[in-house]
């Protein structure tokens, strides 16, 4: 990813075998990474049994936030791609228990086919 993609917030795929020592101590014993999408320090990443968002917080990115979402627990799902001009995405959860959907935004560069269509292979 290039300097100028990560000042701007595109997001970029991550390599899964880097990613995996990273996050082995989080994951359950039969889970694995399916794919993962960093959007300068925060990522979306997708496994087997679960989505994982992970906040990076403040100057040094010292605080993480780990927000694990199960796929039986998401009721309902939406991409929703901007205009032409506007060059954001949103990622829009609902949540089994939860009235609001959680709302991510997706930088432009990111594939939004791809992620709409892990989320589609894992949740129905």
């Amino acid at each position: 990813m290039s300097l100028i993609n990560a000042l701007m917030g595109n997001a970029s795929a991550v390599d899964i075998a880097e990613l995996e020592a990273e996050l082995k101590p989080i994951l359950a014993d039969t889970e694995s990474l399916a794919l993962a999408y960093k959007v300068v320090r925060d990522m979306f990443i997708f496994t087997n049994k679960r989505l994982i968002l992970i906040d990076k917080q403040g100057m040094t990115g010292k605080k993480v936030s780990y927000q694990s979402i199960p796929y039986k627990a998401i009721t309902f799902f939406e991409v929703e791609t901007a205009g032409r001009f506007d060059l954001d995405a949103e990622l829009k959860l609902w949540i089994s228990g939860q009235k609001e959907p959680l709302v991510k935004e997706l930088k432009r560069g990111t594939d939004v086919v791809e992620i709409q269509r892990t989320i589609a292979n894992f949740v129905l």
